[in-house]
């Protein structure tokens, strides 16, 4: 049996029902969906897939970059200023407080907790902000807070997915997969969608988090290193020279061109361009992220070290990838999960110290987007997975020595600047005592639909046809709206 008879046996064997009722004609579904007045998927040439596509409309902004602090820090260290929550310090926890309630460590009666640092109003907008982030204080007034964000998920894992996916279930596309998706990238000597963490762990829903889910896997994340080589085995090995990496490539995509032409599988194609992407990267992905290329005041406005791992630089990173056309930046940083059942996680040492390893360099992105004037178009999302408690934590009943918080899933902070959203305002409250999101909740869904908006999409007609339903980021299930309010 030939090469040829091979392919088309191959071709035969894969042909299954399901690709019969796909396939013919246009596809039962596409069919029925014409019939019933919907609209199709987006129409994706495999051999390019991030091409640069139109959005429903004109976008507020062109791409985003999101600072996720993994563990989740406590919004009543930070933004969400409750004086009388300090009146109850010390006391015990009423029981209206407890009743009904689930926690993921707190047992028994505990007592309330009052925030360690103090507050004060900064900026001509008068926003409250700790002490603990003076670097980021000096740009308050360009960031739009949301105080009354909420999840039903109190666990790391579902609540970063709930966030990141729109479902607190793996399988579903990130943000940055539905982003690129839509939009593509405006660079094709890069990915759209890149990932950078430091902390020393990924977060602990893992890369499910930047995965593509149910959309074709050239829109999933693609993580990076701020240390050595971007991406691992991005260098050609020792004694393989770019002109023999070159004709390998070409042997390897004309076997996968004839498989494409015989089975018909667009993911082959796919593949091929992501070979080509990985080609391509060999010298573009090593120039973006060479830190050394910055002047000496940038390295000083960031507080970056080049060579190392850490938030700093990749802030920094984010910066240029941003200059080069890169859709979705995800920085993840780990770190923030403050229980106190130690040193490690204490509020007043721990939270302090990776407060005091991420100010200054989210104020220099901030900062150096607006010299450069993108920050209009450039989207910049700070937050967490959830809130803390205004409690204090008593892990197994007993109140330890070290002050710290428990999850809390019904109120956190959650910020915005750049991109379209309004300069110095601030959306949403909580109760009192910083307990439960108040008035304007804003769930992730609602996030979701409002990030939609500002990429120029209307979140009900970018979807993706996946188990009978046309799926969305937005969640097609649940309810979910614009928060225009915040839209400049």
């Amino acid at each position: 049996m030939n090469l040829f008879q091979q392919l088309r046996f191959e071709r035969a064997r894969h042909t299954t029902r399901r690709h019969f009722l796909q396939n013919c004609s246009v596809g039962l579904g596409g069919l029925w969906l014409a019939s019933q007045g919907h609209g199709a998927t987006l129409k994706k040439d495999p051999a390019n897939p991030l091409m640069p596509d139109l959005a429903h409309f004109a976008p507020k902004a062109k791409r985003v970059i999101y600072l996720h602090m993994a563990g989740s820090p406590s919004q009543l260290e930070l933004f969400d200023h409750k004086p009388e929550l300090t009146k109850l310090d010390g006391k015990e926890c009423p029981q209206e407080f407890l009743e009904g309630k689930q926690f993921a460590f707190i047992q028994g009666v505990p007592k309330m907790l009052g925030s360690q640092f103090p507050f004060h109003q900064a900026g001509q907008s008068g926003q409250w902000i700790s002490d603990r982030l003076p670097h980021f204080e000096s740009m308050i007034d360009e960031v739009c807070f949301i105080k009354s964000m909420w999840t039903d998920q109190f666990n790391h894992g579902p609540a970063q997915l709930l966030l990141h996916t729109g479902s607190a279930l793996l399988g579903s596309p990130s943000a940055g997969s539905w982003a690129t998706y839509g939009l593509g990238s405006e660079n094709a000597n890069l990915p759209g969608f890149i990932v950078l963490t430091s902390g020393g762990k990924n977060p602990d829903a893992g890369k499910s988090v930047w995965g593509s889910g149910y959309l074709p896997s050239v829109y999933q994340g693609v993580q990076c290193r701020s240390q050595g080589e971007p991406v691992l085995y991005l260098s050609n090995p020792d004694g393989v020279s770019q002109a023999l990496r070159r004709r390998t490539l070409d042997a390897l995509n004309d076997l996968n061109q004839r498989v494409a032409t015989e089975v018909g599988d667009p993911e082959t194609v796919t593949r091929i361009a992501q070979y080509e992407m990985a080609f391509r990267m060999q010298i573009h992905a090593s120039d973006a992220f060479d830190l050394k290329q910055e002047p000496e005041d940038i390295h000083q406005l960031y507080g970056t070290a080049p060579g190392q791992e850490s938030f700093a630089n990749n802030c920094l990173l984010a910066r240029r990838l941003a200059e080069r056309g890169v859709r979705f930046i995800q920085l993840f940083d780990w770190g923030w999960d403050s229980h106190g059942t130690s040193a490690v996680d204490d509020l007043k040492t721990s939270f302090a110290n990776k407060c005091q390893q991420v100010d200054q360099p989210i104020a220099a992105l901030l900062k150096d987007l607006k010299q450069r004037g993108l920050l209009d178009e450039t989207l910049v999302v700070w937050s967490g997975e959830f809130g803390r408690t205004p409690m204090k934590e008593n892990r197994g009943g007993v109140e330890g020595s070290f002050v710290g918080r428990d999850h809390s899933p019904s109120a956190y902070t959650l910020w915005m600047a750049g991109g379209g959203v309004k300069r110095g305002f601030s959306y949403g409250e909580t109760d009192p005592i910083g307990y439960e999101a108040a008035t304007n909740k804003v769930s992730a869904h609602d996030f979701h639909a409002t990030l939609m908006t500002l990429l120029g999409f209307d979140h009900k007609k970018l979807t993706y046809p996946y188990q009978g339903l046309d799926q969305r980021l937005s969640n097609v299930t649940k309810s979910s709206r614009v928060v225009k309010e915040i839209i400049a």
